[in-house]
């Protein structure tokens, strides 16, 4: 039996390499000779970096950077298994999960750390990258990027403007006489599964906002700031992606990269399955482990469960999702391709003690899964005997 495990994190609990390998433990107690393949997702948010680097057989390398509130934090980024593709994710300087709930804050967050990352790999020799945009507690359209790449964001008196979503509104020229002379030669692919547009209503900070802390009389000054910074970018680079789908992904941070970086947006997920050939190990396999912390009405929109569902559903393979919490109507998620989604919690536990034996409970509801699909297996095989015998 052949059975690939594929899932995205469970967010603010575990990456998708530990869900992986929760999955994979509880498997191996009741079918310990199967042919496991395991294939950690993510859609550019925290995760992509393990992704890939285990994928391809690449290495983590150290680099020190500062999170959304410009302190000074270690960090990382991958170099994939031809040693010639760099793989950022901006989770791993920006991203929400640095910050407390009470230091989130888009109008001081900023992308700086991002683009310290990206300037690290640059200056390391690599012009092919890898940009995952997802998990951002940020909403400065790039401009903490841009200014770390050696851009001058310059007010009405000629100087920098300060970092973060609120200053943006200052932005009167760009200098690019600074930036770094690695940027002209590097092609960077974006992977993010996020196709809202920069500004309006299901733009960066309407839709986003809210989850990296701003506050209702924060969001028109929010969207006012990232409308007049587009306004400058557009004239300055002679350009319009503020529509682009993605282009309001991780606060705006995907329209930064169209314009600074003149990036390319990919969908994440299949840049993943790209790198993994999973679609090749899909079709080979006999059952599908996947899932993600919440699964609800809105998953079918997303890329990982939903994605491997409809891949699954090409191939006739059944899918096992597992999550954290189930909610709404799932009908359309079972259209798609998901056999059966199975919550991993006990009625009787607290959200906290979920969480925290988050990668037990896995385990233990994919070892119970195993169990029984062998007695259904067992079934068949003893009706098709009786069958026979009767004959």
């Amino acid at each position: 039996m052949k059975i690939v495990i594929a899932p995205d994190s469970f967010k603010e609990c575990l990456s998708a390499a530990q869900v992986a390998n929760a999955i994979y433990e509880g498997i191996c107690k009741l079918v310990p000779d199967a042919e496991i393949i395991s294939i950690p997702l993510a859609d550019g948010g925290e995760g992509t970096v393990q992704a890939l680097v285990t994928a391809t057989g690449g290495r983590i390398t150290p680099a020190l950077s500062v999170d959304a509130l410009n302190r000074p934090i270690e960090s990382f980024y991958g170099i994939l298994g031809d040693g010639k593709t760099a793989v950022i994710e901006m989770a791993a300087a920006s991203g929400l999960e640095k910050l407390t709930p009470e230091e989130r804050n888009p109008i001081i967050t900023s992308t700086f750390g991002t683009g310290l990352l990206l300037k690290a790999v640059l200056d390391a020799g690599y012009t092919n990258i890898i940009l995952g945009i997802g998990g951002s507690a940020t909403n400065d359209g790039g401009s903490g990027l841009a200014q770390a790449l050696g851009y001058g964001l310059l007010n009405k008196h000629g100087k920098q403007i300060n970092t973060g979503g609120g200053s943006l509104i200052e932005l009167c020229a760009i200098d690019r006489s600074m930036v770094n002379p690695m940027l002209a030669t590097a092609k960077i692919t974006v992977a993010c599964d996020v196709q809202n547009p920069l500004l309006g209503p299901s733009g960066a900070t309407m839709i986003y906002g809210p989850q990296k802390g701003a506050k209702t009389d924060m969001l028109n000054q929010l969207e006012m700031n990232l409308t007049h910074f587009s306004q400058i970018l557009d004239r300055e680079f002679e350009t319009d992606w503020s529509n682009h789908p993605g282009s309001g992904a991780a606060g705006g941070l995907g329209y930064g990269l169209l314009n600074f970086c003149q990036a390319e947006i990919v969908s994440g997920f299949g840049l993943i399955c790209q790198l993994t050939n999973l679609e090749e190990h899909i079709q080979q396999s006999s059952l599908v482990f996947t899932g993600e912390g919440k699964i609800d009405a809105q998953t079918i929109f997303g890329k990982t469960v939903s994605g491997m569902a409809k891949m699954a559903k090409k191939h006739q393979v059944p899918v096992v999702a597992l999550c954290g919490k189930m909610e709404d109507d799932l009908n359309e998620l079972y259209s798609q391709g998901i056999t059966v989604v199975i919550p991993i919690g006990e009625k009787t536990m607290s959200l906290t003690e979920s969480i925290e034996r988050a990668a037990e409970l896995l385990a233990k509801t994919s070892e119970r899964v195993m169990r029984l699909l062998s007695v259904i297996e067992k079934n068949e095989y003893e009706e098709k005997l009786l069958n026979f015998l009767s004959e």
